[in-house]
Order: C-alpha cells, then sequence, then structure tokens
C-alpha cells in the first residue's frame, strides 16, 4: 500500500472524509466510492486495496515552512507556535507564499516564497510566525479547492502528520478551513494500514 492508502485505511476513514497530512511535505487526499478524473492534472486519482478512491493532491511546502521560519526567527517549533499564536488570525495583514521549494499544486516549479503585507506595525514575530502557519494551511486548502471541485462531499478533515500536533496549526486550521477538523491521536497509520492490509 502507498503511503495515503495506508493512512486512509489506518485512520478508518470512510466516504466524506478528507486527510489533510502535514509533513515535510503536504497532501491531501478524500475518501470516495466513484473515481475522480480531473483533466486539469490537479488532483490525481488513486485507489486502495479495499475498492475506494482516493482523489489527492501534494504540496511541496507544508511542515517546511514552519523549518524555515523557525530558522528565520531563531526559535524551535515549540515557540514558533507560541508566537503564533500571540498573532491574530490574518497575522494583521503580513501574507506568506509559503512556495520555498517551487510548488506542486499549484503546478509552479520554479516559483519562490515572499512575504508581503508587511508594515512596521506587523513586522513582529508573532506576526510572522502566524503568517506562516496560515500561509501553509492556506496552501493546503487551496488543494482541498480543488478536491471539491471535482464533485467531492467534504465532511469533516481529518488532520494528521507531524505539524498536526502544533497547537497552533491545529487552532488556525480551524480557521482557515471550512469544515470540522478533527486531529485524531498520534499514530502509525501508515503502518497500521499496511498492517491491515497484509
Amino acid at each position: 500500500a502507498g503511503d495515503n492508502a495506508g493512512a486512509a485505511l489506518g485512520l478508518d476513514a470512510a466516504s466524506g472524509d478528507v486527510v489533510v497530512s502535514i509533513g515535510t511535505s503536504g497532501t491531501v487526499f478524500a475518501v470516495t466510492d466513484a473515481p475522480v478524473a480531473d483533466t486539469s492534472g490537479t488532483v490525481a486519482g488513486f485507489a486502495d486495496a479495499t475498492g475506494r478512491f482516493l482523489p489527492l493532491i501534494a504540496t511541496l511546502n507544508a511542515a517546511r515552512v514552519l523549518d524555515a521560519t523557525a530558522g528565520l526567527l531563531g526559535v524551535d517549533h515549540a515557540e514558533l507556535g507560541r508566537l503564533a499564536l500571540e498573532a491574530e488570525p490574518g497575522a494583521s495583514g503580513a501574507v506568506l507564499v509559503p512556495y520555498f521549494e517551487g510548488e506542486r499544486t499549484p503546478n509552479l516549479p520554479d516559483a519562490t516564497a515572499s512575504f508581503s503585507g508587511l508594515t512596521l506595525a506587523n513586522t513582529t514575530r508573532p506576526s510572522i510566525a502566524r503568517a506562516a502557519v496560515e500561509g501553509l494551511l492556506c496552501g493546503l486548502a487551496d488543494g482541498l479547492d480543488a478536491v471539491r471541485r471535482q464533485g467531492v462531499d467534504v465532511q469533516r478533515i481529518l488532520l494528521i502528520g507531524g505539524a498536526a500536533q502544533n497547537p497552533a496549526v491545529r487552532v488556525a486550521a480551524t480557521q482557515v478551513i471550512d469544515v470540522p477538523v478533527v486531529v485524531p491521536a498520534p499514530g502509525e497509520y501508515v503502518a497500521d494500514g499496511a498492517a491491515r492490509q497484509a
């Protein structure tokens, strides 16, 4: 089983569930009973071993956005999260377009990251931290929109991956994504799913 198919099985994800995995890169995939065919090529169509389908998008920039921003601010991930929670939603207008490694969704291989909307008032450590968290989540929310455009019903988000344990990511996810967000207990969902399939 591939990582995403294994995770879906390990999570007991069902139709209406969308898994958002935030590792170094990110994935957004739904569990559906029917395949989707995205003629734009944005959403890839996968199947799993149970006969279900996993329409998926992938991003290159997820937790690595937090890594880069923590390095810029000279803090660890816990402190980055604390700083981000000090700022108001919207980071007082500071915006990070987080394409540090180009981007896969949307397909912009030569894109670069950029901050915009910076002023003397919002160029603060909390606003920069918040803009990073929101930037990575907005990229994943764009992917969710691409999956929805394929007619996929989205009832809830299952937020997994290392960055899902960051309190700032959890809080901001509920503000950026417009459906209920559930953070399952940390686990080895890919391995669990692969073991169940074996």
